[in-house]
């Protein structure tokens, strides 16, 4: 059986002209810590939030242990226009008999938002996941009520699939729906590659 060519052992590093991204690392607290203190607002829809000093410490021992563990793979996103750490981003859920793998935890600090970053993050992790691990399927998830987040997924070509309901507690209290979207391998192949390419 074919499978996911995935070892969490290794240090993948992904980068082109505007962007690194590199394994997450403990000493990373430091370079993430001030969008905790300063971006509240960054982590109102995530399930898992960095807020305040405490909060990104617990953010990035999770995302190492899980790293360790095999269950994820965090980056810690470096822009090379501004030379100054951006956020991060992560593969977790990876299933690897499955050749399938979720993409997500996706933050950037606010002076990094809608400066074009995020595409071309999206597009070296993507042509890692398809190209690199041999994953089929990409899937993406999202606060339902997140709309910002689920316009810049369906801009680089993911295919909504459906509305996940009640699934997830909220920090605040209560449960949110998720939105499921996903980018398969052949559609990768066939045309969200050139295109998105083509808006870096």
């Amino acid at each position: 059986m074919t499978a996911l060519n995935y070892d969490q052992n290794m240090n993948y590093i992904l980068e082109d002209e505007r962007v690194l991204l590199r394994p997450l690392l403990e000493s990373d607290y430091y370079n993430l810590l001030p969008f905790a203190l300063n971006e509240p607002d960054t982590w109102k829809y995530s399930y898992l939030s960095a807020r305040g000093a405490d909060g990104m410490r617990r953010y990035i021992d999770d995302a190492v242990t899980n790293k360790a563990t095999g269950k994820e793979y965090p980056f810690i996103v470096y822009d090379k226009q501004s030379q100054s750490y951006a956020g991060s981003t992560r593969f977790y859920d990876i299933l690897p008999a499955w050749q399938t793998v979720q993409l997500g935890y996706t933050w950037y600090g606010e002076k990094f938002r809608g400066t074009g970053l995020n595409k071309h993050c999206k597009y070296l992790l993507l042509q890692f996941a398809f190209e690199t691990l041999n994953a089929l399927r990409v899937e993406f998830r999202a606060d339902a009520r997140n709309e910002l987040s689920i316009s810049a997924m369906k801009s680089i070509g993911c295919v909504p699939e459906g509305i996940l309901r009640n699934n997830m507690p909220l920090q605040e209290g209560g449960r949110r729906d998720s939105i499921v979207l996903s980018i398969l391998q052949e559609e990768w192949e066939s045309v969200i590659k050139a295109r998105l390419k083509q808006r870096l």
